[in-house]
């Protein structure tokens, strides 16, 4: 019997596989019989990473990568290629803020770091295209290809205080849906690209900034949470229904789409 929801021996290369919300996917996809490629900057998370999925019986790689990097990214696909033979899905879950490109309360526009800013687009943005462009020509030879790329509540509005991180994960947003149609057109109906779009979720990223040393919300969670229907922040588990519902056939004619997992954040206005 055919199941829609069946991901046993697909291969999944997972940038920034190492994070709080990218290692509970990582886990989650598989101990449903994925074959995850993780590719991170830390070889020392990335190893222990996939020794505790070996450990459950499961089955994954590290790879060291630099996902601004064309020249690496391309050698990590052929690795993923000589060890499991195919790339079935690009998950592209890499990225990240810096202080300088950000305006704290008591600054303006003209405090941000340009510099910083810069980098901010280059590790969020290039860090999604880059990898794109780099495993679509492996998927293209192939006939077949998903790729599911991380946007954020920042895209959808332009909240405060994270100016380069808003407008990277925006152009992320529209890279997306431009890749659907690319490939789509060019090359057929078995090529998918979508964008999962967390609202806020406690990661080492934001933690002091949503929260102090003895887990209160500080000013900022409690604007977060009080613009929350679901009244409370996510946590990693409540990615994982929606990234097993894009990886999977389920979802063989959606392509260029956002999905959307906040709590009801981006729904909900005063």
């Amino acid at each position: 019997m055919y199941e829609l929801f069946d991901i046993k021996d697909k291969v999944i290369a997972f940038t920034g596989g190492t994070g709080v919300l990218g290692e509970s996917m990582v886990k989650y996809l598989a101990s449903h019989g994925a074959k995850v490629a993780v590719l991170a900057r830390s070889k020392e998370k990335g190893d222990k990473l996939v020794e505790e999925v070996k450990e459950k019986g499961n089955e994954a790689m590290f790879l060291v990568t630099d996902v601004t990097n064309e020249t690496i990214l391309k050698q990590n696909a052929e690795d993923i290629i000589e060890k499991y033979g195919k790339v079935d899905v690009l998950v592209n879950a890499a990225g990240g803020n810096m202080p300088g490109a950000t305006i704290g309360p008591n600054n303006n526009i003209f405090d941000l770091k340009l510099d910083d800013f810069r980098k901010v687009v280059d590790l969020n943005l290039m860090g999604s295209v880059i990898p794109t462009v780099v495993f679509a020509q492996y998927m293209v030879k192939a006939n077949k290809g998903n790729i599911i790329n991380f946007s954020s509540a920042s895209a959808l509005r332009p909240l405060t205080r994270v100016a380069g991180y808003g407008a990277a994960k925006a152009a992320v947003t529209n890279f997306t849906k431009y890749m659907a149609g690319e490939l789509a057109t060019k090359f057929g109906e078995n090529f998918r690209v979508n964008a999962i779009c967390p609202g806020f979720f406690i990661t080492e990223q934001n933690r002091t900034l949503l929260t102090n040393p003895d887990g209160s919300y500080t000013d900022r969670g409690k604007a977060v949470i009080a613009h929350t229907p679901f009244r409370r922040f996510g946590v990693p588990e409540d990615l994982l229904g929606t990234m097993h519902y894009l990886v999977s056939d389920a979802s063989k004619f959606v392509t260029g789409t956002v999905a959307i997992v906040d709590g009801g954040f981006d729904a909900f206005c005063v």
